[in-house]
């Protein structure tokens, strides 16, 4: 594989492994062991881990070692006021396209998050709702926006997921009706609803779990 390549699938495996919690907050992380386990040289795992100590995925401590950061109720806070700012101006972003097939594909991809629930499956679900919200940041084709939810996104799924677990119907609820705002061609309610939908991820949602 092309060395960009690898490098970029490690940091995704590595990423999404944190976000569904197949590594705890706290837990260790061993360059040695995460090479083994992806198959690759310790090279692109430590490039990756690089990446997400700058996403603030992961806490290392030069000398001592590499840890699963805690998910801290300031820092999601943070990065949900700056995901839900993306995800706004892409929503407006839609106004003027043609967006039949990409209505098509939100309601294709809240059906499936739908049925994830019912099937319990939060991982499911997690990537059903990434892909609804997608739909608008691939209409807008802004690359810097990919840029900055791909550094702070993963930060607000690792919240999102365990409010999921608790209560996804609001999410599903809310979904359908962006979708038939933007059928409608509301664009500021679509946006209004954008913001407030991103916003409903509040230092309540937040465990504590902060290290000291």
């Amino acid at each position: 594989m092309d060395r960009t390549l690898l490098r970029d699938d490690v940091f995704r495996r590595l990423r999404d492994a944190i976000v569904d919690c197949t590594f705890l907050p706290g837990e260790q992380l061993k360059d040695a062991d995460l090479a083994e386990w992806l198959g690759v040289s310790r090279t692109p795992v430590r490039e990756a881990l690089l990446r997400l100590g700058a996403s603030g995925l992961v806490v290392a401590r030069p000398g001592r070692s590499t840890t699963v950061s805690a998910i801290d109720a300031k820092a999601v806070r943070d990065a949900r006021d700056v995901v839900g700012s993306m995800h706004v101006l892409a929503v407006r972003g839609m106004a003027g396209v043609p967006t039949d097939s990409y209505l098509e594909r939100m309601r294709d991809a809240n059906r499936r998050f739908a049925k994830a629930l019912a099937a319990e499956s939060i991982p499911a679900a997690m990537d059903a709702d990434e892909e609804f919200h997608r739909v608008p940041v691939t209409v807008l084709g802004n690359d810097a926006i990919v840029m900055v939810l791909e550094q702070f996104g993963p930060v607000v799924r690792r919240a999102e997921r365990m409010r999921f677990a608790e209560d996804g119907q609001a999410s599903f609820e809310r979904h359908e009706q962006l979708v038939a705002l933007l059928a409608d061609g509301d664009v500021e309610g679509a946006a209004d609803l954008t913001f407030e939908t991103w916003h409903t991820l509040s230092d309540e949602d937040q465990p504590s779990t902060s290290e000291s």
